[in-house]
């Protein structure tokens, strides 16, 4: 008969490989993937971002299902997440390049956008599709702006945020969601329709 404490830990394990399934269910009232609208103004970082990187924003995608993500792929996008956060110094753009809205690869230091362009890129490499990796504009609960990088799954829409190492479901953060890139085209951006669902999914 197996006792009590390797119970106990066959138990720990198998919640443990079931996380990232658990974590993609949605809070009352929140639905697991974000609502987008219409297409909708390129922020200025990103417009010019995308002079310099020509090949990063002319990707066009047909509409597909969000991945499922295996438990090896969960290893990858939260090694990336750590590696970039740990690595790169935060710092504005007027510190890093002298003027506000730069938006470019961070060498070793940069701001919230800069982060989100590095993990992007290193999880392209890693074989995610540009379609499932958007740069998405937010607002904080102290009214600044912010950025960070939405992971589309299966079981939902992820946020990878330079500011906190965990990766939570885009309802659990405490962000008005503004607007992010397309899945359909990387040099175009959509409107987040479902923000006033994220307030109430916070409270409850």
């Amino acid at each position: 008969m197996m006792n009590i404490s390797r119970a106990a830990a066959l138990v720990l394990t198998a919640m443990t490989a079931l996380a990232p399934l658990n974590a993609a269910l949605p809070a009352p009232n929140a639905p697991a993937a974000m609502l987008t609208g219409n297409v909708t103004s390129q922020p200025i970082g990103h417009y010019e971002f995308c002079q310099r990187y020509r090949d990063e924003c002319n990707i066009r995608s047909k509409s597909s299902a969000a991945p499922r993500l295996t438990e090896h792929g969960w290893g990858v996008v939260r090694e990336i997440n750590v590696s970039v956060n740990t690595t790169i110094t935060p710092m504005t753009d007027l510190e890093v390049y002298g003027r506000e809205e730069v938006w470019a690869f961070p060498v070793d230091a940069g701001d919230c956008e800069d982060f989100v362009l590095a993990k992007r890129q290193k999880l392209i490499k890693a074989g995610f599709k540009p379609s499932d990796l958007l740069i998405t504009v937010v607002r904080k609960p102290d009214g600044e702006g912010h950025a960070v990088l939405t992971l589309r799954t299966a079981g939902g829409d992820f946020v990878l945020d330079n500011l906190v190492d965990e990766i939570k479901p885009w309802y659990a953060t405490p962000y008005s969601y503004l607007k992010r890139q397309a899945t359909f085209d990387t040099g175009r951006w959509v409107t987040i329709e479902n923000t006033a669902d994220v307030l109430v999914g916070a409270l409850q």
